[in-house]
């Protein structure tokens, strides 16, 4: 019990790797891994919105290629699937002569294009389950108005499925949150690579990945916060008028 006491009150003075120097490690890592996921989100989200809209169609020529990417992603771990890309790049013949080995070269970014393909194949299936799920008055009503189907598509029935995929999209934004602490075991630098890095300097595992845990916690909290607010504000028109 004074063993325990003692490593509390050194790891709340900060003299067990609490230091300027370690903390710009943490800094770094929080900077890498909100990088990562953000753009990761965003570009997936881009992608997944016109494939959701391929993946609904009737024509097997356009739904069965988006079908086939996303069963592969969704079917297999995102693990693999960074090793693949981070290792595999530079089996591609002249890749290293062309302007894109500069950035292939760099950890980052086959993270980057692994976490975008995996949560964009996820976030497809998604939107196609809320378009699947738009009420068929909806889609009478827009076409007695005379409106195209692109214009059905913009105006009633994407706005409608995006209320509907938001719950289930922000597991998603939580699940690629956790998820992002993979890409350390490529040498990239987020936060848990940097609780390895300061595990290994200091030999101090509880404190190092502790605190980035509590970091990880409170990225999770805000996101679901963030996304309750959204609910809130999207479906309000759906909770019962006292």
């Amino acid at each position: 019990m004074p063993d325990i006491t003692l490593w509390f009150q050194d790891l709340l003075a900060g003299n067990v790797i609490f230091t300027p120097q370690t903390i710009g490690y943490y800094w770094d890592g929080l900077v890498t891994t909100t990088q990562l996921v953000f753009l990761s989100l965003v570009i997936g989200l881009v992608l997944a919105v016109p494939l959701a809209i391929g993946r609904s169609s009737g024509r097997r020529l356009i739904s069965l290629p988006i079908y086939l990417f996303t069963y592969v992603f969704r079917g297999t771990p995102l693990l693999i699937q960074l090793y693949i890309i981070y290792y595999g790049v530079v089996f591609f013949d002249g890749i290293q002569e062309t302007f894109l080995w500069p950035m292939l070269r760099e950890a980052f970014y086959p993270a980057l294009i692994a976490f975008t393909l995996n949560t964009a194949a996820y976030t497809t299936e998604i939107f196609r389950g809320a378009i699947k799920a738009t009420a068929r008055g909806e889609i009478e009503a827009a076409r007695a108005y005379g409106m195209s189907k692109a214009l059905m598509m913009r105006r009633i029935i994407l706005p409608s499925a995006f209320r509907r995929a938001l719950p289930a999209y922000g597991n998603e934004v939580i699940f690629m949150l956790h998820a992002s602490a993979i890409a350390s075991v490529v040498t990239l630098m987020d936060l848990t690579g940097a609780a390895r890095f300061v595990y290994a300097r200091f030999y101090a595992p509880f404190e190092a990945f502790l605190f980035v845990a509590a970091i990880y916690l409170c990225l999770t909290f805000t996101i679901l916060y963030f996304f309750r607010w959204l609910e809130k504000r999207l479906l309000a028109h759906l909770r019962p008028q006292s």
